[in-house]
């Protein structure tokens, strides 16, 4: 399932990209999830990291989709930004946002496929997995694949990446059943280690991304296992 949001002003726009994404997916055998926004504000105040492409129209009333843009990507660094305009000039600043492309109104059935292909294209390359970290300023979404590993501390968890440290409020439990796929382990009660990050074990320590991580004795057979799998590429 491919998440993806309109925003967009103009009733008119917002069901013709429905229409263009809904046979698109029929054409080639992808679903997609469509939200509709009417204005930058509406997807901005509520925004919680659960899209994979956002089409933006860049001028609307209250908030238009270059500031709706500048505030999405700080939350959330890894979603596909598409803006729709009448004026590329506008468009042309997407750099600015790390935005994919943009689509001229009036908008080309043709035109809008080729964004929409391309967009997904880079979303299958992609192929990785994120972690959403809620927190009191707002929601932010790590890959995986930045992420060394986990410490447990209180009702809180530490997440440990090459972006910098984040505390939420988490349980370590919930954490491992829904990292378990993703080559995390724990190498004791209060760690889980992304075993992509594992330098080197030494009796009963792990160096993790240049961090010492004590290995518990109750856990060192499952975790030098899953080590030895995981580098063993099984």
């Amino acid at each position: 399932m491919i998440r993806t949001a309109i925003v967009e002003d103009d009733q008119i726009y917002q069901n013709q990209l429905s229409i263009y994404i809904s046979r698109y997916g029929k054409e080639h055998g992808e679903k997609f999830d469509i939200s509709v926004f009417s204005d930058g504000y509406d997807i901005v105040e509520h925004y919680n990291g659960n899209y994979d492409i956002i089409f933006l129209d860049i001028q609307m009333e209250h908030m238009d989709g270059m500031e709706a843009a500048r505030k999405i990507r700080r939350l959330d660094e890894n979603v596909i930004l598409i803006f729709i305009t009448n004026m590329a000039q506008y468009a042309i600043q997407g750099y600015q946002v790390n935005a994919l492309d943009y689509v001229l109104k009036p908008i080309s059935e043709f035109a809008f496929y080729q964004e929409l292909e391309k967009a997904v294209r880079k979303l299958k390359a992609r192929n990785e997995e994120y972690l959403t970290v809620t927190q009191e300023k707002g929601i932010l979404r790590l890959n995986l694949s930045q992420i060394s590993y986990l410490e447990s501390q209180g009702h809180q968890v530490i997440v440990h990446s090459d972006r910098g440290e984040y505390m939420f409020r988490e349980t370590m439990k919930t954490l491992e059943q829904q990292l378990s796929n993703n080559n995390f382990v724990r190498c004791n009660s209060g760690y889980l280690v992304n075993l992509r990050y594992v330098e080197e074990v030494s009796g009963n320590t792990v160096s993790v991304a240049g961090d010492e991580l004590q290995i518990s004795r109750p856990r060192r057979k499952a975790f030098m296992e899953a080590l030895t799998d995981y580098l063993g590429g099984k």
